[in-house]
């Protein structure tokens, strides 16, 4: 409600082309979405698997990727997360609702645990947001079976720093069914350590499919 209200006093703008109106107007949505390459999720390598190599030895089995993280896209994530522009999220939400193919009826999406003191820095949970708003526009449903066992920030942290963390930080907090397909999603995916270990925990407390897609990915300098 309150979104609405403000479109009407203070209209958005186009990340892309400046048009009012929106975020992401129609026009530069298709330009990040229309040339989705199937590459490996981990090394960024072509792969005929989706979203995976044989090399890499991911723990989930089907990965997707709106883009690099640069751009355009890079400024919509960043108003999302860091410039508390909450709104962005029906657009990235709607980034991933275009590159994903048809799911079965039976996947359930997982947000990827927000630390709280991000949380409360933005005033909103970035990840449970998109979960919700794509689990809405798929007809499909939500289990925040994912937890944090720790509330480290990786933030500036090396790639090194950012995978011993990782490591250790996921737990699984509630049931895992059966014969189902667990679709993990996260903004952005830098060294892939958080994806790697909180499908690594999934599976190890019985998930028999994981899978994952992000909205961007980004090189760690």
């Amino acid at each position: 409600m309150i979104d609405t209200l403000l479109s009407y006093v203070a209209p958005h703008h186009c990340c892309g082309c400046g048009k009012t109106g929106s975020l992401l107007c129609h026009d530069c949505k298709y330009n990040i979405t229309y040339e989705t390459k199937n590459v490996c999720l981990a090394c960024g390598r072509p792969t005929f698997s989706q979203g995976v190599c044989n090399t890499c030895k991911a723990p989930y089995s089907q990965a997707w990727c709106v883009g690099d993280r640069k751009d355009v896209l890079q400024r919509l994530v960043g108003l999302y997360k860091f410039e508390r522009t909450k709104s962005a999220y029906r657009d990235l939400a709607g980034l991933l609702d275009d590159i994903l193919p048809q799911l079965p009826e039976n996947t359930v999406i997982v947000p990827i645990p927000t630390i709280p003191a991000h949380i409360r820095e933005r005033g909103y949970d970035h990840t449970l947001l998109l979960a919700k708003r794509l689990a809405t526009l798929r007809g499909l449903s939500v289990a925040r079976v994912l937890a944090r066992s720790n509330n480290t920030m990786q933030r500036h942290a090396t790639a090194a720093s950012r995978s011993r963390q990782a490591k250790f930080a996921f737990k699984v907090a509630g049931e895992i069914k059966q014969n189902v397909n667990y679709l993990v999603i996260d903004d952005v995916m830098t060294t892939g350590a958080t994806i790697r270990y909180a499908t690594k925990a999934l599976k190890e407390a019985g998930a028999d499919r994981v899978w994952v897609a992000v909205l961007a990915r980004q090189t760690l300098d």
